[in-house]
Order: structure tokens, then sequence, then C-alpha cells
């Protein structure tokens, strides 16, 4: 792997592991400050809220000024965020470092933006699928290395996390080159950048990403309602322990890591991105009734593999095919609109996951997420029939 990809592997896992290290600990810095679960939650809802309105500005930033600045930016501003929510002690504090990590968190964007600018059209997925290996990897391991720090301590592992986030600055500052050339990047004043209501609805605005961008969603809507539920839904099922919820979590996240940085590398050079869609989202819906069906937890496992192997094949070919779609010089802007969606997903899939599980049956929030791949999947097919001079 030449050096700029490793940075690129290394900036999303990074970024990954920093929010599975601090995420399950964030309620212990709360209760530190003598807060409670609300708080809590409205720190989980800022990191959100806030992602969803940096992103589309950070892809909009890096189309104007170029990868390089912006990723390297971002990363020591994750740094400065996790140094100061170690030092933090109070809760203003705490709400300051977590806003500060969610704004610059949101570089995700910037990174699938040069995956587009350094790959092409034939090994553009396998680039996307690349990055999602770093992603399932970092929320694999964070929880687990969070786990084994704060045993020496509450706060060691917001210190490492920012060390690490530092390191990686130094490491990209040296073999980081610049993937978009100043011919190739789109001029916008500074305040049509920071417009962020037009630089998300301007991509819902191209006929030919529309049902590409729907898809996305709802496949993300239907994933985000399984990770915040599932820990709900086995206790109340299966009576498991958060130790078996964390195996269970950790087994989905060799998955990620072995479909996406490995399987999918073979896949798509047979089968192409649109066929490994129509597969992963039909394997997504299958997933998740079997996981609506679990008779005894063993049954979880296959389910989730299913689930894994539909996720892990469908996002990366998804969004390799709407980067095609898009010019060069948007490819920030594009990305940006993206993690916005995802961002949106992360709010209303867990609200909506809670709420049919208490109001209409502990199976219901894997039920609507197999009918979210469902109409996912219609939708795609629906792309597919649009005239060649809108395809790849």
């Amino acid at each position: 792997m030449n050096p700029s990809l490793l940075f690129i592997f290394i900036t999303v896992f990074v970024d990954l592991l920093g929010y599975g290290i601090m995420l399950p600990l964030l309620p212990f810095y709360v209760q530190a400050q003598d807060g409670g679960a609300a708080i809590a939650g409205a720190l989980t809802s800022l990191y959100a809220s806030t992602q969803l309105f940096a992103g589309p500005v950070l892809g909009a930033l890096s189309d104007r000024y170029g990868r390089r600045p912006v990723l390297l930016i971002c990363l020591f501003g994750t740094s400065l965020g996790y140094l100061m929510l170690g030092l933090a002690n109070t809760l203003p504090l705490i709400f300051l470092a977590v806003f500060i990590d969610g704004l610059t968190g949101a570089n995700l964007t910037t990174a699938y933006a040069y995956i587009a600018d350094v790959t092409t059209k034939e090994n553009r997925a396998r680039g996307m699928g690349m990055v999602g290996a770093a992603f399932g990897l970092g929320l694999m391991a964070g929880p687990a290395l969070g786990g084994l720090l704060s045993g020496y301590g509450l706060y060691v592992p917001a210190f490492t996390a920012s060390a690490i986030a530092l390191s990686n600055v130094i490491f990209g500052f040296f073999v980081l080159p610049e993937s978009l050339p100043p011919e190739k990047r789109e001029i916008k004043s500074i305040s049509q950048i920071f417009n962020w209501g037009k630089q998300f609805t301007s991509f819902f605005r191209q006929i030919n990403i529309q049902k590409l961008l729907i898809s996305m969603f709802l496949l993300n809507l239907a994933f985000s309602g399984l990770q915040s539920n599932f820990p709900l839904y086995s206790n109340f099922r299966f009576q498991w322990t958060p130790t078996q919820n964390s195996f269970f979590y950790l087994y989905v996240g060799l998955c990620a890591v072995f479909i996406q940085g490995f399987l999918f590398g073979k896949l798509q050079p047979r089968f192409g991105e649109r066929n490994l869609t129509l597969f992963g989202l039909t394997f997504m819906a299958i997933g998740l009734a079997f996981m609506a069906l679990a008779r005894e937890s063993w049954m979880l496992y296959p389910a989730v593999t299913i689930v894994a192997l539909g996720t892990g094949t469908s996002i990366p070919s998804l969004t390799a095919l709407v980067s095609l779609r898009v010019s060069e010089s948007e490819q920030g802007r594009l990305m940006g609109g993206t993690q916005t969606l995802l961002s949106l997903t992360s709010i209303f899939g867990p609200v909506i996951a809670g709420i049919s599980f208490e109001a209409i049956a502990f199976s219901a929030p894997y039920w609507l997420g197999s009918l979210f791949s469902i109409f996912a999947l219609i939708v795609f097919y629906m792309s597919l029939r649009r005239s060649a001079s809108h395809q790849p």
C-alpha cells in the first residue's frame, strides 16, 4: 500500500478508534462532574449534530483548498478535542471537547474524497472498501482498548486517543501528497462554502444521483437502528450480559474487516459495483429478517454474518457509484453531503428503533430494518433503469 493510501487508512482508523474508545466512557466523564443520563445523551446528540453540519462544509473547503490541509487540520483538531476531554474538570469543557471532536471528526468526508481523487473508475469501489475496513477495525478495537486503558485511570483513554491522532498528523505531514491539483479545484466564495443548506440540498437537484442517495440513506437508516438497539434486544430476548454483547460486537467488527478489507477486493473486479449493490441490499434485508426470527441466541451470529456481508458489499459499491457520477471538482462536496445523510441516519435510526421496540415488539426494529433495505433495493433498481448517458 502506498504511503498516502496508508495515511487515509490510518486516518479513518484513528477517527473511529477514538470514537470507539470514548463513546462508552462519556457517561462516566459526565458522572465525574455530577451529571446524569440526560446530559450524557445530550453529548451523543451534540456529536452527531455537529458532524451533520460540518460534513458538507469540510467537503467544500477541501474542494477549494485541497484535501491535504483539511485532513491535517482536522486530525489536529481531533487530537486537541481528546486532550481537552482528558483535562476537562467541568461539564462545559466536556461539551466543548465533544463539539471540537465532532466538528473535526467529520473529516471522513475528505478522506473519501481523497480516495475518489487517487483511484480510477475500475478500482474506486475497492478504495472505498479499504476505508470501510478501517472503519470496522476502529470500531472493533476502540471499545476494547478504551476498556483496557480505563483500568489505569478514567482519563488515560482520552490522552491516548489524543496522542494517536497527533502522531498521525506528524506522519501525514511528511508522507501525504495533495490529491487535488489547483486546476481541478472548485473556486467558490467563502459565503457559499459555509452556506450549509445550499451545500446539502444542491446534490438532491442532480437527477443522476438522487435515487442512489435515497438508497444510501435507507440502507444506513436500517443499519444504525441495529447498532443502537441490539443490546436492548439481546438482553430482553436472550438475557445477554454486556460481556456477551461485547463479544458479539467484536465478531461484527471482524466480519467488517474481512469482508471490506479482503473479500470485497476479490468480488468487485468480477461482479462490478451494480451487481454487488443489488447483492448486498438483498442480503441486508434477509439478514435483518433472520435476526428478527432468531429463536436461539446462537442464531444471531449467522444472521449478523449475512448482514455484514450485505453492508460490506453494498456500502462501498454504492458510494463508488455516486462518486463516479460527479465531477472531480465536486468530490469533496459530494462526500460532505453523503456524510450528512449518514449523520441524519445516526439521529433518526436509533429513535425509530427505540420507539418501535417499545411500542410494537422487541423484533420490530429488525423487521423495519429489513423493510428499509427492501425499499433501498427497489430505489436502486429504479436508478439502473436510467439512460446509459447517466451511468458511469
